[in-house]
């Protein structure tokens, strides 16, 4: 018993000095990679150790590596015949497995201090920016097809930056206190969801993945992380760096699956908690309806937080900044073949200011580098796969036909040793056009030219053609224009830039995420996002008898 008491008041001490502490953090600065910098030879080294092996990637349930025999192969998207690495598919009795082995450690793992949680995504993020940095470069961009500017801000600034930060959310929010009186002291606990999280992530982004697994985890849950097929390595590296950072065996379990397969069983099981999602509308309103199907036999009522894509638009104002506004869309809709969440693809111009935009951004488009990405030199490279590459195509073979649409500069696409799509822009006529509502996730703009007279009804254009509302930006100089645009366009985006691109938004500076059908808005980067992986507990603990159950008003 005396052993009891003890380790109970050494675990609230633990508490209490978690409470006390902060941390102070910043965002991890970018590298530069000019010609004959350490970080250029040391990246180049890393892709060829990469190119001249197939590293075997295994189911990881409980510490224990399966090999199932159900073998895949990540390819380079830019080289049909360069296989990254192998990877083995859980089935559903595997996941089960996992399941159960989450839950078998959730008590212990929760139960542990905030601090020492914390310590083990500092570590984390320190592995990410040092042993594994060049790892991580290389498998980004020989398996995701980055240039080496978009993995560095990818895979090593902003994982980095999203451990850190939410360490540092984390334990502010320890620090919150309520109201005590006389009589009673109340506290607030922070527990972790009961059951197990599912977290599912894309290709697009190494460190989305890293943080859907891991921020769970920090706040107190066990995790089921199944990578993209498309990113299996550089998730598989994330993976291996938070076990040696400290995460417990079972925690976070590692299960490439089929997608399908992966859905129907955790949402099958009634200790379901959590679903933490980046993907496709389509996709996310699947387990949507499942979770729903099923909610009789849940021991709790699951969270669903999901990141759905966009059509995020640039609008022009007559007083704009011409060269900014060129600028600002070719990174917007070019950088990493438009495959952000958060790329332009619809770009709304005045008459007036048409002319000089077009030939600024078919100048840019001319010279625009496309190639291998382990070429220093490019621009940016091949979109992800085949299924992209068919549907990028699609849209362009429909823009050459349409009467509506005018191919401006680009339009060609090449799949015979990489999936190779130019940088395109388009005009059109119809504001309507499906062009411009519909996710194409490929480096193609659409130009709708507007009267300068037309300017409002524009405006309403934009607030009502397309069903997401990830991102969006502004481009003007008049201020009374940027107070009306922005409050009439609120709901149009999550992300609201002015006189900016609209990506490339940094953790702890613009908080990440939208809704209508671009998902849950639930701001990846920022304090909020913690909360969606709690599950509080309000306590009161009275000091003095209670001496009677009558009130005043009854004597």
């Amino acid at each position: 018993m005396f052993r009891v008491c003890q380790n109970q008041i050494q675990l609230n001490i633990r508490r209490i000095f978690a409470r006390s502490q902060s941390i102070s953090v910043a965002n991890e600065p970018c590298k530069e990679f000019a010609k004959g910098s350490p970080e250029r030879d040391l990246t180049q080294q890393a892709l060829e150790k990469l190119s001249s092996t197939c590293e075997v990637v295994p189911c990881v349930i409980g510490g224990e590596e399966i090999l199932t025999g159900d073998v895949r192969y990540q390819v380079s998207p830019y080289e049909h015949q360069q296989k990254v690495c192998k990877y083995h598919y859980a089935d559903s009795e595997l996941i089960n497995k996992a399941i159960n082995c989450a839950l078998s450690v959730r008590q212990a793992w929760e139960r542990k201090p905030l601090a020492d949680r914390v310590q083990v995504l500092m570590k984390a993020a320190d592995l990410v920016c040092t042993t594994y940095r060049y790892d991580l470069l290389a498998a980004t961009m020989a398996g995701q097809g980055k240039s080496v500017i978009q993995a560095e801000i990818d895979v090593i600034a902003e994982l980095a930056d999203f451990y850190r930060f939410n360490c540092k959310y984390a334990m502010e929010l320890s620090n919150y206190e309520l109201i005590s009186t006389a009589t009673s002291t109340n506290q607030i606990d922070y527990r972790g969801l009961e059951g197990f999280v599912a977290a599912i992530s894309p290709f697009n982004f190494s460190a989305i993945g890293g943080n859907l697994a891991a921020t769970p985890a920090l706040m107190g849950n066990v995790v089921l992380w199944k990578p993209s097929d498309t990113a299996m390595l550089s998730s598989w590296l994330i993976f291996k760096l938070l076990r040696e950072s400290g995460i417990p065996d079972g925690v976070l379990n590692f299960l490439p699956a089929d997608g399908p397969v992966f859905g129907d069983a955790v949402t099958s099981s009634p200790d379901l908690a959590a679903i933490n999602f980046t993907g496709s509308v389509n996709t996310f309103r699947h387990l949507w309806k499942k979770v729903g199907n099923n909610l009789e036999k849940y021991k709790t009522f699951p969270r669903l937080v999901g990141e759905c894509g966009g059509k995020n638009y640039h609008l022009v104002h007559p007083t704009a900044d011409v060269q900014s506004v060129i600028n600002g869309s070719v990174l917007s809709a070019y950088e990493f073949c438009g495959q952000k969440c958060s790329a332009m693809s619809r770009l709304y111009v005045p008459e007036s200011l048409w002319p000089d935009i077009k030939k600024g951004m078919v100048d840019i488009q001319k010279q625009i580098k496309v190639g291998k990405a382990e070429d220093f030199s490019i621009f940016t490279s091949a979109v992800i796969d085949a299924n992209s590459f068919n549907r990028i195509k699609s849209y362009l073979d429909h823009a050459k036909k349409s009467p509506s649409l005018k191919v401006i500069a680009g339009g060609n696409c090449d799949d015979s040793k990489g999936y190779f799509v130019e940088p395109t822009i388009l005009e059109t006529t119809d504001p309507q056009e499906r062009i411009m509502q519909e996710e194409i996730f490929g480096p193609v703009v659409t130009v709708y030219v507007y009267p300068d007279n037309k300017f409002d009804e524009t405006v309403d254009l934009v607030n009502n053609t397309s069903p997401f509302g990830l991102t969006g930006s502004l481009f003007a100089k008049d201020e009374n224009v940027i107070q009306e645009v922005g409050d009439k366009l609120k709901q149009t985006c999550g992300n609201f830039y002015i006189n900016d691109k609209s990506t490339g938004s940094i953790v702890g500076q613009q908080p990440f995420g939208g809704a209508r059908t671009s998902g849950t808005n639930d701001k990846s980067g920022s304090p909020y996002y913690l909360l969606k992986w709690t599950s509080p507990q309000s306590i009161k603990r009275t000091h003095a008898p209670l001496a009677t159950w009558k009130y005043p008003h009854m004597e």
